[in-house]
Order: C-alpha cells, then sequence, then structure tokens
C-alpha cells in the first residue's frame, strides 16, 4: 500500500548566513518572479544526520565517508587486538574490492591512506560483519577468496543503517549496492522576497598601542533574515521493505523530530540564529506526497504583522483548495501553529510525534 507522510514547517530566522554559495553569500532562488532566501536540502539533510547522533544509538547509523577501511580496521581490531593496523588495513582493503569498490591510496598529513573513490555510505553494522567475515575466512586461500566474495557483498546489502534506509546510497562502482532513499527533503525558501545584506565589521588588536585607533582587521560577512517554509516526505512502503516495521515507525517519527528542530550551522557564532518553528504541519497521505510551496508562489507581503501570520494563513487557504480540486485529504494530520487548527489536529511536539506513531503503527504494522 501507498503511504506518505509529508511534513511542512514555518520557520522564522534572523540574520543569518545559515547556508552560503561558493562566494559566500546566502543561497538564493527566483520563485514566482522574487528572489527568496534558500537553504539548500543537502544543507539541512546534513544538519539533520547531526541530530540523529542524539536519537538514535551508533549502532543503529551509518557513515558517508571515503575512509570505510578504517571503519573496518577499527571493528576488527574490537574483535582482536593482536591484530596490527597494518594487516587489518591490507584486509579491509582487499574487501572492500571483492565486495565492488574501488580504492586508491593518497598521502594525507604525511602518513599513506586508503580511500575509496567516492564517498560511501556504509553502516557500523556492515562494518562490523565484513570485520567478523575477514576473521573467519584466508584471502589468501583462492578457493575461500571466491566464497568470501558473495559473502561480503551480503554484507554490504544487509544490515543497512536508519540514515542510509532514509536517505538513499549509491555505489557506481556497483549498482547492486544501492539503495533507494525513502525520504526526501526540499530546498527551503523563504515565503517572502528577500534582499541581502552585508554586514561591515572591524576587529579591534587587543594589545596594540593605545594611541592608536586603527583596526586589526576589517571585512563584510553577507546575510538576510525570513520566514522560511520548508517540506520533507517519508515514503513508509519504501521504508517498510528495508527496515523492520516497528523499527520503520519509530525512525520516522526521529526523522520527524530531527527535521523540525534542527539547523545549519553556517555562520551560527556571528549570528546565533538558531530557532524554533513558528509551525508544524503533519500530514498522513495514501495517495502521493504533496509539497504545499504553492502557497507562497506569490510573495507573502510585508506588514506591521510581520510574515508569520499571513504564511500560516496563505498555507491553510492553498492546502484547502489543493485538497478540494483533487479530493485528497490526508488520513491524518496534526498540528502546531493557532492558523492551522482548522486543518489539522493541534499538539504540541512530544504528542504529536507519538500520534503519528501510533497513526502508522495501526495503518502498517496492524493493518
Amino acid at each position: 500500500m501507498n503511504l506518505f507522510v509529508d511534513f511542512h514547517v514555518l520557520q522564522t530566522v534572523p540574520p543569518s548566513c545559515v547556508n552560503r554559495d561558493d562566494t559566500g553569500s546566502p543561497k538564493t532562488a527566483v520563485y514566482g518572479g522574487a528572489v527568496r532566501a534558500r537553504v539548500s536540502s543537502q544543507a539541512w539533510k546534513h544538519a539533520m544526520r547531526a541530530e540523529f547522533r542524539t536519537l538514535f544509538t551508533e549502532e543503529e547509523l551509518g557513515s558517508r565517508t571515503k575512509y570505510a577501511v578504517d571503519l573496518i580496521v577499527t571493528e576488527m581490531q574490537k574483535l582482536d587486538s593482536s591484530l596490527s593496523e597494518k594487516i587489518c588495513q591490507k584486509q579491509a582493503e582487499e574487501a572492500l574490492k571483492l565486495a565492488g569498490l574501488k580504492t586508491k591510496s593518497v598521502k594525507k598529513d604525511g602518513e599513506e591512506k586508503v580511500e575509496t573513490d567516492a564517498l560511501f555510505f556504509i553502516s557500523y553494522k556492515q562494518a562490523s560483519a565484513i570485520a567478523s567475515h575477514l576473521l573467519t575466512y584466508n584471502l589468501n586461500d583462492k578457493e575461500q577468496k571466491k566464497e568470501i566474495e558473495k559473502v561480503l557483498k551480503e554484507d554490504l546489502k544487509e544490515n543497512p543503517s536508519v540514515d542510509i534506509a532514509l536517505f538513499g546510497r549509491m555505489a557506481a562502482s556497483d549498482p547492486t549496492l544501492n539503495y533507494d532513499a525513502a525520504a526526501q527533503v526540499a530546498h527551503a525558501i523563504s515565503t517572502h522576497a528577500v534582499q541581502n545584506e552585508y554586514d561591515y565589521f572591524t576587529a579591534v588588536d587587543d594589545l596594540q598601542a593605545e594611541d592608536n585607533a586603527g583596526a586589526g582587521h576589517l571585512g563584510t560577512v553577507e546575510f538576510n533574515s525570513s520566514t522560511l517554509y520548508r517540506y520533507a516526505t517519508v515514503n513508509m512502503a519504501e521504508l517498510v521493505s528495508t527496515l523492520e516495521c516497528e523499527q520503520a515507525i519509530e525512525t520516522v517519527k526521529k526523522f520527524g523530530q530531527a527535521f523540525i528542530c534542527s539547523m545549519p550551522t553556517g555562520k551560527v557564532n556571528t549570528f546565533a540564529n538558531r530557532t524554533f518553528p513558528d509551525a508544524v504541519y503533519v500530514t498522513v497521505r495514501s495517495d502521493q506526497p504533496v509539497n504545499l510551496c504553492g502557497a507562497f508562489e506569490k510573495p507573502v507581503p510585508k506588514s506591521q504583522d510581520g510574515y508569520v501570520k499571513k504564511s500560516e494563513e496563505e498555507l491553510v487557504s492553498y492546502a484547502q483548495k489543493v485538497y478540494r480540486q483533487f479530493a485528497a485529504e490526508p488520513q491524518a494530520a496534526f498540528c502546531m501553529g493557532e492558523k492551522l487548527e482548522t486543518i489539522a489536529e493541534p499538539l504540541p511536539l512530544p504528542a504529536l510525534l507519538s500520534t503519528l506513531a501510533d497513526t502508522l503503527r495501526t495503518s502498517l504494522c496492524e493493518g
């Protein structure tokens, strides 16, 4: 069956530069003919994965890295501390090659390191399983080497971490190791037009002579402030095909918490810009995911009430229009934010996530 969980968030961010382009400017996008503040999906997913570290155990997670060899070496030495790092590294490199990944030797800080040719998403359970098999099989034995090749491929397909299940994995060197992503995260955009501004700053040299009035450093930093519309969706059918049902439900619950509460950390020491959302709207749908960014195709105009109130009103109005025209009312809907109470059940965040989990449990596990 089709089942999608959509997360819609309105969040006001004060002067900040949480996500920069190659010139150091806050990222923007043109939408509805107006320039909007933008935070890329990659930036927010990175922030979410950092938040995952506080919500999941290490065994439930993975690492996107070029140093998968080092991860396996660590696991091998946990199992047998008498093994030298050099021997473990050689075996781990050979194992990844047998499993279908390409590796190369590089010099880092004067040391010889082995990297995969591209970032590879590997779970800690997968690294541990490979390490265990490397202590069981002899790679120098031709017959065993043929046998372990199949085993190692299975190690990298089984026991995916929750973040692999959510965000997917691509291995160009061996597509059989790929995982389809169960989650999608949109680029966040402001509900209104923005214009980047510049902060001219100086830094004083603490030890300069008292009669020297000059600055020790001059500079500028570009920033903007905005009310962002953020959207993410999770395909529960895809997630349940990878994880056990109960684990999938706990995963989407924590995914929701991480999406709602996380924020990219760009220039955070300069601006101290971290905020909670102003409004949250979560729906469970059985037809398709629905991004409601069309509510803001016409930029919200500035007013004495700011942008949040009008943004909430536009989100509600557009959602009702979509549901009316496409007969696509969600199966369940929950919210935080007064204006959203006409289309969803209002709940504080802990209760919202728990109720969401109970709703999914009824639809997926019990049904």
